[in-house]
Order: structure tokens, then C-alpha cells, then sequence
């Protein structure tokens, strides 16, 4: 096992990513030598260390003798490419297994998806509740639906009383690693401590046990949910362990799944959650492999303009896009509302380079890896792949925020005009989004009463805001504080 330097920084990633991943090694190399096996760990900040996969497995095959080379496949379409380059570079055979840590191999995948003219992942997670048997019944559905998503779009009330995540200490090991990541990375985004990931399978099942306990119950009705100075509400944050194999996604789909079977937790909320996990998170793995490489430069609708500061400090008065930066900053995590519909919304509405908004969320966010944070990025939030994900432009005015959170109450915008100097930034952006992107998008029919809306307007009104979104990105673009 190796800390290799090129990993931590072929992007800016976060302090506590960092030290989470390399504090998770440190406890696997130590669990895997309890239990009988003989390790070798090569640490970031070793005198010998090569900084790079590569070099440092070039070293360890010459140590040994090496006569062939077994890898599991990786999550990184660079890091594949590398492997890909070790038997001209080493000499050595290599074989790429299958990651077992998936529910669908990538050759079921691409057997999935041959022919269809669409790739909806609404059709590959019902396969995928037949495949795995979760919430079926006589080959249907438990309930009589496949999806309860309707019913999980709830704003959150005042009076529920809001649970919080299991964090835990760093032991010697984290320490360690965070005095290396305060040394090695003052540069990198985001605040290092308080640092409260598990860091071990046991820990990780340990924050499972929370969540199924105190948060599954609540977790369907409030997922969309969004409250300022509440960074968690409902959400799980089991996703960097799944992501890391620190959680087994069945095994932990199955618990949910005894949890509603038990009385625990209502139906839509343990399917809402099983959705994330085998049809969602397994669908856009697929979709990553299947279209890579071409699909990281895909941009359908010409967006380029250059991600703006505030993305990396979160200093607006936009209360809701510095709620969502903010916390990103501190916590490395925001759920995926924060992320699609507040980031990602003024990412698409002003135009800014799907790449350089890609870049960013995987740099910032604990869990983001590249198989799972591009798809999200270039399909579903930025529209880049021109609707192979996502059915239409999550593009949305300030009222959907508003509704969905008490940010505005806040701000200094105010979330009803469309117009004026105190007119949300939001509101002018998406009408203009709509106008000038027209041509392509107006053919949606899922679009075609927000262009129907549009019209009925009064020309004066359509003007206004166009107008007053050419002064928002003009703003945006000499640098100036939104």
C-alpha cells in the first residue's frame, strides 16, 4: 500500500479527504496485519517515496522479483490509463479484476445499456431491484410503485427535532495523519479539524447503527430538505465509506430494508435510500465507464465561463450558495440538494465551464471520486451531455430555494423579484438561461409550460430580466462580490 503524492493533488482536494483516505490505509494496513497479513505501507512523507503509483509499484516488483501484476480496477479513468502503461513501462503481465464493491460489474452494464436509445436510470435500478431481491415481492414491487420519490420533497418543519451524525475522535493513527496534512497541505481548501470520520470498518458499521437508529425514519420525507445552520438533518454521510469499502452496499441496503420490514421506517424512505445506492450510485458508475473518455469534455450548452471565487471561500450575499460553500468548507460535505440545486444551479444559470465545476466538486467534497462526482456534475447538474442523465436542465429561480429552505429569510436578495437591485440573482439568471438557450431546449416537453410562461410575459418583462441577468454576469465576471 503507498501514499503516493500525485493522488493528493492532481486536484486541490480537501483537508479532511485527505487525511480521511490516508487515515483509512493507515487502520486497513494495520487491521490486515492482525489477521495474519504481511504489509507493506509506504507512507506520504517517506525519503524514498517515488510520488507516484507507478514508481513506487516499480519498486516494489523489483524488490520481490515480481513475475505479473494484479490490480483491482480502479475508480479513475487516469488511474486506469496508468495501469493500462505498466506492462510496457515494468515488463510485467497484468491482470485488472473486477471491484467487487459494486453490485454491477461493467460488462452487465454495458450489456444494460446496448441498443437503448435511452439510458434512464429509472429502468436499470428496477433491474436491479429484481437482481438483488430488495423490496420485492412475487417479482413486484413492494407497495404496488418502484419509486416513492414523489413523497420525499417535504420542507422541513420547526418542530422536529434534528438528530446528529455519529463522529468520532481521531485516535494516535488520525492524529498522525492530521499533523501530516497541516504540514504537507496549509494550501488545500477547507477546514482540517474538528476531524470526526470513522476511519474503520467498525467505526463505519457504528455510523450505519446511527443512522438507521435516530435518522432512515425521517430520511424520505426531508432528503430535498434544506435548513440554514444545519448542515445534516436526515442525511446518512455513509457515502465517503461506501466509496472507500468501508461499508458493503448490500449488506447495508439489507439492514434498511429489515428496518421498514421491522416497523422502523416507512416504505418511502427506506426506498428512496435503497434507490441512491443501487440504482443511482450503480447507474452512474456504469455511465462512467461506458462513455469515458470523451464524456469529462462534453459541453452541450457552451458553457465557459470561469468558476468564481466565491466557489473556493464562500464570501456572497447570496445566503444560500455561501450556506452550501460554506459548510463545504467546514464539514467537506453537503447533501445533494446543496449540491445540485444551489452550487450546481448557478453554476448551470451562469454559464460557468462544466470542467471547472467538475474540478471543483472533486476536489471539496469527502466523498467524491471521479466515477461517481463526474456523471453528477457534467450529466445531472450541468446538462454537459445534452440529457443523457437527466431528462431536462435541473435549471430553477429562487422560489424552488425558497420553498425548500429558509435561507432567504437571511439574505440580503430578496427571493421574489425578478428584477431591481435587491432582486434574487437566481430568479433573472434562469429566465435568461431559457431565453438564450431556446433553440436547443425548447423542443423538452418536460420545458415546454416554462417556455409557454415565458411568452406570456410581457415584452418589457422579458427585456427587464435579461437585462438584468447581462448585469449579474458582467458583475461576475470583472470579479466583483454577488
Amino acid at each position: 500500500m503507498a501514499e503516493v503524492a500525485e493522488e493528493t493533488r492532481y486536484v486541490p482536494h480537501h483537508r479532511q479527504k485527505i487525511a480521511f483516505v490516508l487515515s483509512a490505509m493507515r487502520h486497513h494496513a494495520e487491521a490486515l496485519r492482525r489477521a495474519g497479513w504481511r504489509v507493506e505501507y509506504v507512507r506520504l512523507d517517506d525519503p524514498a517515496n517515488s510520488g507516484s503509483l507507478t514508481g513506487e509499484l516499480a519498486r516494489a516488483a523489483a524488490r520481490h522479483g515480481a513475475t505479473r501484476i494484479l490490480a483491482t480496477h480502479p475508480g479513475e479513468w487516469r488511474v486506469l490509463q496508468a495501469m493500462r502503461g505498466w506492462n510496457g513501462a515494468l515488463g510485467l503481465p497484468v491482470t485488472i479484476l473486477e471491484d467487487d464493491r459494486f453490485l454491477c460489474p461493467l460488462p452487465d452494464f454495458a450489456a444494460w445499456a446496448e441498443g437503448r436509445r435511452q439510458l434512464r436510470m429509472e429502468f436499470f435500478y428496477r433491474e436491479m431491484r429484481r437482481r438483488t431481491g430488495l423490496l420485492m415481492r412475487d417479482g413486484e414491487p413492494e407497495g404496488g410503485r418502484w419509486n416513492f420519490d414523489a413523497e420525499n420533497r417535504k420542507p422541513l418543519t420547526g418542530d422536529l427535532f434534528l438528530p446528529q451524525p455519529a463522529r468520532f475522535a481521531p485516535d494516535a493513527v488520525t492524529g498522525e495523519v492530521l499533523e501530516l496534512v497541516e504540514r504537507r497541505f496549509p494550501d488545500h481548501p477547507g477546514r482540517l479539524r474538528p476531524f470526526g470520520w470513522a476511519v474503520t470498518a467498525g467505526d463505519a458499521e457504528a455510523a450505519a447503527d446511527r443512522f438507521l437508529a435516530d435518522s432512515l425514519r425521517h430520511f424520505g420525507d426531508y432528503q430535498d430538505a434544506m435548513r440554514a445552520g444545519q448542515p445534516f438533518l436526515y442525511h446518512s454521510l455513509l457515502s465517503p465509506y461506501l466509496n472507500v469499502g468501508l461499508l458493503d452496499p448490500l449488506a447495508l441496503c439489507r439492514r434498511v430494508e429489515a428496518a421498514w420490514a421491522a416497523g422502523a421506517a416507512p416504505l418511502n424512505a427506506v426506498e428512496g435510500f435503497i434507490r441512491q445506492i443501487i440504482g443511482w450510485r450503480e447507474y452512474v458508475r456504469g455511465i462512467y465507464w461506458l462513455k469515458m473518455p470523451e464524456y469529462r469534455d462534453l459541453n452541450a450548452l457552451g458553457a465557459d465561463r470561469p468558476l468564481p471565487g466565491f466557489y473556493w471561500t464562500g464570501d456572497t450575499d447570496m445566503a444560500c450558495v455561501g450556506a452550501a460553500v460554506g459548510q463545504t468548507l467546514r464539514e467537506g460535505y453537503a447533501h445533494h440538494i446543496q449540491r445540485l440545486m444551489v452550487t450546481g444551479t448557478f453554476g448551470l444559470l451562469a454559464g460557468i465551464s462544466p470542467q471547472a465545476l467538475h474540478e471543483w466538486y472533486l476536489a471539496v467534497y469527502v466523498d467524491a471520486f471521479e466515477w461517481v462526482e463526474l456523471p453528477n456534475t457534467l450529466g445531472m447538474s450541468q446538462f454537459a451531455d445534452g440529457g443523457l442523465l437527466a431528462s431536462k436542465p435541473y435549471a430553477a429561480s429562487g422560489a424552488y430555494i425558497g420553498r425548500m429552505s429558509d435561507y432567504c429569510g437571511s439574505c440580503r436578495y430578496d427571493g421574489a423579484a425578478r428584477t431591481g437591485p435587491r432582486a434574487c440573482p437566481f430568479n433573472a439568471l434562469y429566465w435568461d438561461f431559457l431565453a438564450r438557450h431556446r433553440e436547443r431546449l425548447a423542443g423538452n416537453p418536460r420545458l415546454g409550460p416554462v417556455y409557454r410562461t415565458w411568452d406570456r410575459m410581457a415584452p418589457e418583462a422579458r427585456t427587464a430580466c435579461r437585462d438584468g441577468a447581462a448585469r449579474t454576469l458582467d458583475r461576475l465576471d470583472r470579479g466583483e462580490r454577488l
